[in-house]
């Protein structure tokens, strides 16, 4: 995917830099005595601007949440708005000295059975020892961790969802992916989804399963079958540098290929992504290569947020019945879509349709671009 984001993911780099800025603006006094608002629901659906108290904080939900616990980490979709007066701090106070145990720091070596306490006040134990990644970012490395009995976050910063809710098994996952490489497993697929909780959530179970289809099916068109890891032209790579971005290319001027089940490429979409989802990908774009969780973080990142050439997300595309034919658009615009490449197109459709007949739903409408 050589340049098919790069204007539209150039545009998402500043709201990104806006939003990053948004979230270093200190506390002030008012805010740390404001009252708290009503206590969270997990399983309460929050649209944006709703209020909350969590862990003694009060919290605003900047778009439509549902089994996300608010946090600093998981999807963004929580701003912390500081403490708040009047509550119970949550189940993570705990007290005692079981609870006593050090603030999560990046960058630390952590032996399994590591316990911490991350930002967001909840504990995590290592199951895994660990260079210091984010406790929310993967149940291979961390598990939550109920502190002083009764503590602790049972759900960590990704509650809501695994296989329960992700409406396609591991035998119809193998069905769809015969060929697959052991990198792109089940289980790091379902480990990914946790971090977008509306992520073939939202809507009739019709509408679920045919998100799940058409995820898969641009996966499998980008990655040949969850078969590539890596983009196989390597002649391509020095282009995907591009030097006119304040943070440059710090990991190399080749560093930025195509990787993942949807060949994330250059610097700014790196940047992009790793900011969103708490990984730092600018200075360590191969963990996208070699982590099967933040492979497919990445892509699901871009099907729930980025609009990429089209007019909304693929996500959208699929909840509001714009139909499959939208999602192509919104993934490679122009390039396949309006005669670009019908048979790139067709060859992204005949997998949908594949795909949705193992689902047992049918494909719906607007099926091409």
């Amino acid at each position: 995917m050589p340049r098919k984001r790069l204007l539209a993911i150039m545009a998402t780099i500043g709201v990104a830099f806006a939003g990053a800025a948004a979230a270093v603006i200190p506390m002030t006094a008012s805010q740390a005595a404001e009252a708290c608002a009503a206590a969270y629901n997990n399983s309460a659906v929050y649209t944006g601007g709703a209020k909350v108290s969590y862990n003694s904080h009060n919290w605003t939900a900047k778009w439509w949440t549902q089994y996300e616990a608010p946090s600093t980490g998981g999807s963004g979709v929580w701003q912390d708005n500081g403490t708040c007066g009047g509550g119970s701090g949550g189940g993570n106070t705990g007290g005692g000295s079981s609870c006593n145990y050090p603030n999560w720091a990046a960058g630390t070596w952590y032996p399994a059975g590591s316990i911490v306490k991350y930002t967001n006040g909840n504990y995590y134990r290592a199951k895994n020892e660990n260079p210091g990644y984010d406790p929310v970012i993967s149940t291979w490395y961390w598990e939550p961790f109920a502190c002083g009995g009764g503590g602790g976050d049972t759900g960590g910063g990704n509650p809501g969802g695994g296989s329960g809710s992700f409406p396609v098994s591991e035998a119809q996952f193998n069905q769809m992916f015969p060929n697959r490489i052991p990198f792109y497993s089940y289980a790091g697929l379902i480990d990914a989804v946790k971090k977008y909780p509306a992520f073939t959530t939202t809507g009739s179970d019709t509408v679920k399963k045919q998100e799940a289809a058409a995820f898969l099916a641009n996966v499998n068109h980008e990655s040949g079958g969850l078969v590539y890891v890596e983009e196989i032209n390597q002649a391509n790579w020095p282009l995907y540098c591009d030097r006119s971005q304040p943070y440059g290319c710090p990991a190399g001027q080749s560093a930025y290929h195509g990787r993942g089940p949807i060949q994330l490429s250059w610097n700014f979409n790196y940047k992009a992504a790793g900011d969103a989802l708490g990984i730092d990908l600018l200075n360590n774009p191969d963990r996208v290569k070699n982590e099967a969780s933040v492979a497919y973080q990445t892509a699901v990142w871009y099907w729930m947020t980025q609009r990429g050439p089209g007019t909304m997300t693929p996500h959208d595309a699929m909840v509001n019945s714009r139909g499959f034919g939208e999602t192509i658009r919104s993934i490679n615009g122009s390039l396949e879509c309006n005669g670009g490449n019908p048979a790139q197109v067709q060859s992204r459709v005949d997998a949908y349709n594949r795909f949705t007949s193992i689902l047992g739903v049918a494909p719906g409408g607007n099926l091409y671009c």
